[in-house]
């Protein structure tokens, strides 16, 4: 039995905590500062889960922010790292005042995400690592996971596969044995990058693929695309792995990676509904972004428009559209607010 620490309440990382018990493992869950209301709600109507739906297991003890240092310094075997990409940095600075003077846990990564520092790309586990680094805690061994697994499936064990990666091979496998159960079914990997790039570039060719329905033909009834449009997406989601394979290889990754849970697995969970599969439907049927988002998504975050805005300049620099039609034509519709369109004789 393992000691696991899961930080963040929310979906993802309360769903998390499903495999971690039925391995038998000593869950505790604490919350980010920004969730002591939300746990409120969730104790005082029974441990159910507003986000999943479902009871939180007894054996799943969840603590509001008051009790982190309390937690953290339990000794734990593993911390779980459950908050946003935008919260990387707070988790950073929490973890640094704990660790200052001692050794740091293995550091298993839910959160997906890519961005720039000083015109380089930077993975959220390179992010992480050098923030760390910058206050001091040189020694962390970070690993992250990727593959398909939405959070009320998981929670509900539903059959899902997933690949824990980690620049060390053994650590990789030590996790994934850790998690393994009959229904979440975890692989490992030494590609850190390749599975972190393809997890993260998903979600601009997620709302690719969602923009299928609109973008399969302009003279056909609403019954014909319906029952047709699919042969567009299929198209779109070839290209997709395609542009995938060049970008994550650009990055260091293996273009193996991409067709593999991470990367075709995701897309394919992905483009089939989501909030970026929503958002690239709206733009495939005319709609600019900035007309999409408010008056279909106002208060939705789009993932995958947030990385195109981080990362537009960047891959413009790096790429033309001979080489990542499908990626330039969705990254810049959105960055320069305009409507979608596609150059159809670059595909390969």
């Amino acid at each position: 039995m393992s000691k696991i620490i899961i930080i963040g309440a929310g979906a993802m990382g309360s769903a998390f905590a499903f495999p971690c018990l039925d391995n038998n493992h000593d869950i505790n869950i604490i919350g980010t500062h920004l969730e002591n209301d939300f746990i409120d709600r969730l104790k005082n109507n029974n441990n159910l889960h507003p986000g999943l739906n479902i009871k939180l297991p007894d054996k799943i003890r969840i603590f509001k922010f008051d009790k982190f240092n309390e937690i953290i310094n339990s000794k734990a075997d593993l911390i779980v790292l459950g908050v946003s990409s935008k919260g990387i940095e707070w988790i950073s600075e929490q973890l640094s005042v704990i660790f200052k003077n001692k050794p740091i846990p293995k550091l298993l990564m839910l959160t997906k995400g890519l961005s720039i520092y000083k015109n380089q790309y930077e993975l959220l586990v390179d992010k992480l690592e050098r923030l760390l680094s910058e206050k001091g805690i040189s020694k962390v061994n970070i690993s992250a996971v990727g593959g398909p697994c939405l959070a009320t499936g998981l929670a509900n064990r539903v059959h899902s596969s997933v690949v824990i990666a980690n620049k060390d091979l053994q650590t990789a496998k030590e996790i994934a044995d850790t998690l393994n159960t009959n229904y979440y079914h975890t692989s490992y990997s030494n590609d850190l990058n390749g599975v972190e790039v393809s997890a993260a570039i998903k979600n601009i060719f997620s709302m690719a693929v969602g923009a299928a329905r609109g973008l399969c033909s302009n003279n056909i009834t609403d019954e014909v695309r319906e029952k047709n449009y699919l042969n567009t997406a299929s198209a779109l989601i070839k290209q997709s792995i395609h542009e995938m394979e060049i970008f994550v290889e650009h990055l260091k990754g293996k273009k193996e990676t991409v067709k593999g849970l991470a990367g075709l697995g995701d897309l394919y969970v992905s483009s089939g509904g989501g909030r970026n599969a929503k958002m690239g439907s709206y733009i495939g049927e005319g709609l600019t972004f900035s007309e999409a988002k408010k008056t279909k998504m106002e208060k939705v975050t789009v993932e995958g428009a947030d990385l195109a805005k981080e990362i537009a300049k960047k891959v413009n620099e790096d790429f033309n559209e001979k080489q990542l039609p499908l990626m330039l034509g969705m990254i810049n519709a959105i960055v320069e607010d305009k409507k979608l369109e596609l150059n159809w004789e670059a595909f390969r």
